[in-house]
């Protein structure tokens, strides 16, 4: 079956009436894809998005994403099972939440995990649609047991939106607080704009709206989508995406950006942030939306996000494959600033390592072996560099997907108007951030075949963007008028057989 137009009967069919053989076909198709990824989480076909349910929970990492497995498009969602000893290493169990009862009969939508006692919590939305089309949203539950079984929660946690609210009311994040539970909940008033929700339990089957968050003066748009609410030593950083929000009150230029406000403390009597910063995007790449943020039992913070964005299209989208999840990342916060890092378990990817110096000049390789785009970049520049790095480039560098830096100055910006598979150029073709003059300057740099994350200045800076480059443009050229440079290349093992 070739499907060129995506009906809604199509989008929305049952999962048991899409025939095996059909499957099985799309699978192998997209495994032959060139833009395949070696240590990204994807979909084995057909769409993938949010991340879900990231959590630990009997000696294991678990992580959930919405999936639609018959077309890269956004039809009848559920989700898909990974389990982890590693964090870096994800073993597929496959469909494990599907849409099947009154409350979810179109779609299990985003939500969040969390361990209690013996089983772990699996709170999401529940996507109704009625004969007129018309939507309904359930806040619903089901607990997962040892043997990774789930069963679900007969009736909603939440019924309804509240008085005021429209049905545009999703992704329920669960987190324990002061001896029960707070549950957190992007929503929409009649008014269209976008709030924060915080409901309190002392159950997760029982809750009490408190109320709207305050967390900044601005208006965040006309809906904010995955709201995620983490402590990092005590301190409250609330993590969002505002849909709609005006850019006179935060500069962005992705459709919808990744944000995050920082707080002093969480107040739950007002249900506010105290001082909250300014907003700020978690992410300046071009990539990055749906970030799920969770305070593990070890300690750290870590978030995971979605390396893709709504309503927007990919080259994938032709292989019937669309999106894959970006590395799991370590959230801290120094000197009041939040600083990104890629988890130290990445390092068991390492394969051959080599020792890279120089001066900036004419253009030339960087790694004259690099025969794969599968591997990761430290680089330190002195305080007075300016140059570029080519990735994905091609031996005559017609089509590289650049990064400028300029230390001396306080620049730094991603290009890739240039690549050969040019992408949602509506939105612009260049990100740029100013950083620190005059100050050394330092990037980790993960590629793996269709994506690049680049952590700058120990991550106070990441950028996250897809690229698609052609079979033959695999080599990493650096340039530059000024400065020298040192740092290590590594090639990494893939995480799939």
């Amino acid at each position: 079956m070739n499907i060129t137009e995506w009906t809604t009967a199509l989008r929305y069919r049952p999962y048991h009436l899409w025939d095996k053989e059909y499957t099985k076909t799309l699978e192998e198709q997209v495994q032959q894809s060139t833009w395949r990824l070696n240590f990204h989480i994807q979909p084995k076909s057909g769409l993938l998005n949010d991340p879900n349910g990231f959590s630990y929970f009997n000696g294991q990492w678990h992580l959930f994403y919405q999936a639609f497995p018959y077309g890269p498009v956004h039809g009848l969602k559920s989700w898909f099972h990974l389990t982890s000893d590693n964090l870096v290493d994800w073993q597929a169990e496959g469909v494990k939440l599907e849409p099947s009862t009154k409350y979810d009969s179109h779609g299990v939508y985003s939500g969040t995990a969390l361990p209690i006692g013996e089983e772990l919590l699996l709170a999401y939305t529940g996507n109704v649609r009625d004969r007129d089309w018309n939507r309904f949203s359930y806040q619903m539950g089901a607990l997962m047991n040892t043997q990774n079984q789930i069963t679900k929660i007969e009736q909603p946690l939440i019924p309804a939106p509240p008085e005021g609210y429209t049905d545009h009311f999703r992704d329920p994040q669960v987190i324990p607080y002061q001896g029960g539970y707070l549950l957190i909940i992007g929503a929409q008033t009649v008014q269209e704009e976008g709030k924060v929700l915080v409901y309190q339990g002392d159950t997760y089957t029982n809750w009490q709206l408190l109320g709207e968050l305050d967390y900044m003066p601005a208006q965040a748009g006309y809906m904010v989508e995955c709201p995620n609410l983490v402590f990092i030593k005590d301190q409250p950083v609330l993590i969002f995406c505002p849909q709609g929000m005006a850019k006179e009150d935060f500069a962005y230029q992705n459709i919808y950006p990744n944000t995050f406000v920082v707080g002093e403390q969480f107040d739950v009597n007002n249900v506010t942030l105290t001082n909250p910063q300014p907003i700020q995007n978690l992410d300046e790449g071009f990539d990055l939306y749906a970030s799920q943020v969770i305070n593990a039992p070890d300690g750290r913070v870590l978030s995971v996000g979605w390396a893709g964005l709504p309503e927007l299209t990919y080259p994938t989208d032709e292989q019937n494959w669309a999106h894959c999840l970006s590395l799991v990342k370590e959230l801290s916060i120094k000197q009041n600033r939040l600083y990104q890092t890629p988890i130290t378990e990445l390092e068991v990817l390492r394969q051959k390592a080599t020792p890279l110096a120089g001066e900036l000049g004419a253009l030339t390789p960087l790694v004259k072996e690099n025969q794969q785009n599968r591997y990761e970049l430290r680089l330190t520049f002195s305080p007075d560099s300016h140059g570029k790095l080519h990735l994905f480039a091609d031996a005559e560098n017609k089509h590289p997907f650049t990064l400028h830096f300029d230390a001396k100055n306080g620049k730094i910006t991603i290009d890739r108007s240039r690549v050969s598979r040019p992408l949602n150029e509506a939105f612009g073709t260049t990100r740029t951030i100013t950083i620190e003059r005059k100050q050394e300057l330092t990037f980790q740099i993960f590629v793996d075949q269709s994506i690049c994350e680049i952590f700058v200045n120990d991550g106070l800076h990441v950028f996250t963007s897809r690229v698609f480059p052609e079979i033959d443009q695999t080599n990493l050229l650096i340039e530059g008028e000024n400065g020298h440079f040192s740092g290590t290349h590594w090639q990494l093992r893939s995480t799939f057989s």
